[in-house]
């Protein structure tokens, strides 16, 4: 099975749209709709990086023990002989375009359909060598637009206003800080929010306080959009059919990480909306068994005391007990086996069924979800470790074989 083709691109443009040149004569490229003559002020400066590309390291994902999305980043190592990567180097073509915050982009084509793996913002250009001194590279390191929504503050979000779903307040904190309507898909919010407290923060923290107050998830895409799922779909995605990996025909896996502990245990939880009053749920069983782990979340847009009560209780409902877990499975695209299509798509909320044998013949089985992905690709490796979580809200899925069993999975609001 022949392995996927790699693209690196670096784009020097002004702006935060990412877009592929309009090429004349590129039968994909080339075509007026689907090609940009150009996404910022600067004229369009977009080069190749793949041919010098020596590896690449990428890591995006949900950060299990804060149960937030994190920024994703990137590290592309660059080789570079003759210096022409170097920000300093008035001799170069690149001159003076090497700055941060520029675009970088990489995709992988398989069989005809590209797929993305990062998009992102350069953050800086370091410079290696090896240890004689002959060959010389540069780290482009990147991240992806949680960085830009994190270096902007805003205290009055314009168009704000009580009683704006969740969906649409971040779609006004995204308006307020220019964010691109072209990059973003935003579910309408299933609570509502109260009058916003115009104080000063970032933009993500704003976002982040309206994705808790859904009991959502926002993240950014590999194609470097923001995403914004509301509670009915993240919770339903949990019916999805899954993708099965096993020992015995389905996908090939190696290097599971297993874990059996009480790190992710939540059995009080405090929430409390701005000008309101503490709401607290606990699970007295889940207390007398694994003793306290509270949570608490204060100054939250949610409008009523009983959205934040709702968010107490479904909090910890859906974290008061443990079992042993799959916390991630690593995917070798060398591997003949392997669908390099199915796994080159892998993201968010993606089901998985995985299947173990254990040493004494016994077997673990878990339906889980993909809430992490990391590439590490070099010339002789493409391999993709997956990060995979419980639903993040727990429901009751009707029809469900593993989410739809009375006495088990719960009714929420």
């Amino acid at each position: 099975m022949a392995l996927p083709v790699l693209n690196v691109s670096l784009n020097f443009n002004s702006g935060a749209v990412f877009g592929n040149p309009f090429t004349i004569g590129d039968p994909i490229n080339g075509v007026l709709g689907v090609g940009i003559l150009g996404d910022g002020s600067a004229p369009a400066l977009v080069i190749d990086l793949t041919d010098v590309t020596r590896s690449i390291k990428i890591g995006r994902g949900r950060n299990i023990g804060r149960d937030i999305y994190e920024a994703g980043t990137c590290t592309v190592r660059i080789y570079d002989q003759t210096g022409r990567f170097n920000p300093q180097n008035t001799s170069s073509d690149l001159y003076p375009n090497l700055t941060p915050l520029r675009k970088i982009r990489i995709s992988a084509s398989y069989e005809g359909t590209t797929h993305y793996l990062f998009s992102g913002y350069t953050t800086d250009y370091v410079y290696s060598y090896d240890q004689a001194e002959n060959v010389s590279y540069v780290d482009i390191n990147a991240s992806d637009a949680f960085r830009l929504l994190n270096q902007a503050v805003v205290s009055t979000v314009t168009g704000s206003s009580a009683g704006q779903d969740t969906g649409t307040r971040i779609n006004k904190v995204l308006d307020t800080v220019q964010f691109p309507n072209s990059m973003r898909t935003v579910d309408t919010g299933n609570s509502l929010t109260q009058a916003d407290p115009a104080t000063s923060r970032t933009a993500l923290s704003a976002i982040q306080n309206c994705e808790f107050s859904e009991q959502g998830a926002f993240y950014v895409s590999p194609e470097g959009n923001v995403i914004f799922k509301n509670r009915a779909n993240t919770m339903s995605s949990g019916g999805d059919t899954p993708i099965a990996f096993n020992q015995t025909g389905g996908i090939p896996y190696k290097n599971l990480v297993f874990a059996f502990d009480d790190k992710l245990i939540v059995n009080t939880a405090n929430v409390t909306k701005i000008g309101g009053v503490k709401q607290t749920y606990i699970d007295a069983t889940s207390v007398a068994q694994y003793f306290p782990h509270a949570v608490t979340y204060s100054d939250l847009v949610i409008d009523t005391d009983t959205a934040a009560a709702n968010i107490a209780a479904l909090f910890v409902s859906t974290r008061s007990t443990t079992t042993i877990r799959i916390d991630q499975m690593t995917i070798d695209l060398n591997d003949p086996n392997v669908p390099n299509g199915t796994i080159l798509d892998l993201d968010y909320f993606d089901n998985v069924l995985i299947t173990n044998i254990q040493p004494d013949n016994s077997t673990i089985t878990k339906n889980l979800q993909i809430q992490g992905v990391a590439w590490d690709i070099s010339p002789s490796r493409f391999l993709g470790t997956f990060v995979t979580l419980e639903p993040i809200s727990d429901s009751f899925i009707i029809g469900s074989s593993y989410y739809g069993i009375l006495g088990e999975d719960i009714l929420t609001y």
